[in-house]
């Protein structure tokens, strides 16, 4: 089994973005997850401060787990 780490290229081979691949962004070893550059993408509601004065809705990336992903 390949390690997977940090900038290394890999493939979601399941759940909702099957077949996209990208760059690895955090490993989370404690958990089995990895954070996959543009996968499982979510809208999260952020509250106004003084870096976002409106507030309103922000892209996030959410961790995927290690054994749903392959290292190319």
């Amino acid at each position: 089994m390949a390690k997977i780490k940090r900038d290394d290229i890999v493939t979601i081979i399941a759940g909702d973005d099957k077949g996209k691949s990208g760059k690895v962004l955090k490993v989370l070893p404690k958990d089995s997850k990895v954070i996959v550059e543009g996968c499982n993408i979510v809208k999260k509601s952020v509250k106004p401060s003084d870096s976002n004065p409106k507030g309103g809705f922000i892209n996030k990336e959410k961790p995927i787990h290690i054994s749903n992903v392959k290292k190319l």
